[in-house]
C-alpha cells in the first residue's frame, strides 16, 4: 500500500483549511440527505416497478431502499410490496401510482394513491399515530388496520378487511369497521353508508394486489 506524505512546497493555512472544510458538508449532504429521507424497503416485486425521486429515476428489485418523496409506479401485471418503517406494509397492483409525500415512524405519514389498487397493513398495536392515503377520491384516516382501497365494481372503493378506518371525501365521513365498504362513484362524490362487502367482491378487490 502506498502512503502519501507531505514533502514540502506549499502548505496549506488556517483560512484555506477553513475554507476546504467548508466545501465538505456540501459534498457529502446529499448522502446525508438520502439517509435521512428513507422510509422504507422494497419487499417484493413480481414484474416491473419503478420510482421516481427529483430527476433520478431507478428500478425496484427486493431489499432495495424507498424514500419520502418518491414516486412509485407498477407496470402491467406487477405485484410490488414495500414495508414503511417497522409497522406498515403496502401492497401495489398493476399500474398503480403512489407518492410517498411524507413518513416519520413516530410521527405517520401521508401516502397519495393517484391510479390503481393498493392494500395497506398496518400492524395491530403498533404506533397509533395515524398514516393517511389520499387520492382524489377522499382522504382515508388510517391506524392499526388493513384496508384495500382502488377500483371495484366500476367504483372506487374502500374495503376493510381488519380494524377500522375513516373515509372522508365531498365533506362527508364514514367510518369502515371489519368486513364493511364503502363507494365513491367519482372524484367529488361522497362516499356511500358503509356496508358489508360479498364473498366475491372482496375476492375480486383483493386479488388486484395478490
Amino acid at each position: 500500500m502506498q502512503i502519501m506524505e507531505w514533502t514540502g512546497g506549499w502548505r496549506p493555512g488556517r483560512r484555506e483549511v477553513l475554507a476546504m472544510a467548508a466545501l465538505v458538508p456540501a459534498w457529502v449532504s446529499p448522502v446525508v440527505a438520502r439517509a435521512e429521507s428513507r422510509a422504507g424497503l422494497v419487499l417484493t416485486v413480481n414484474g416491473e416497478a419503478m420510482a421516481e425521486l427529483g430527476r433520478e429515476r431507478r428500478a425496484l428489485a427486493a431489499d432495495g431502499p424507498v424514500f419520502i418523496g418518491d414516486r412509485v409506479a407498477t407496470g402491467d401485471a406487477t405485484r410490488a410490496a414495500l414495508r414503511l418503517g417497522q409497522a406498515t406494509e403496502l401492497r401495489l397492483g398493476e399500474r398503480a401510482r403512489i407518492t410517498i409525500d411524507r413518513f416519520l415512524t413516530e410521527a405517520g405519514g401521508t401516502i397519495t394513491l393517484g391510479a390503481g389498487a393498493l392494500l395497506v397493513d398496518k400492524t395491530p398495536g403498533s404506533d397509533p399515530r395515524s398514516l393517511r392515503i389520499r387520492s382524489s377520491y377522499g382522504v382515508i384516516a388510517v391506524r392499526g388496520t388493513r384496508f384495500f382501497a382502488g377500483p371495484s365494481n366500476g367504483v372506487f372503493g374502500v374495503f376493510v378487511a381488519r380494524g377500522k378506518v375513516s373515509v372522508r371525501a365531498a365533506g362527508r365521513t364514514v367510518t369502515l369497521e371489519t368486513g364493511q365498504g364503502t363507494d365513491i362513484a367519482r372524484p367529488g362524490a361522497a362516499p356511500t353508508p358503509a356496508r358489508d362487502w360479498g364473498v366475491a367482491r372482496i375476492r375480486a378487490a383483493l386479488a388486484q394486489v395478490e
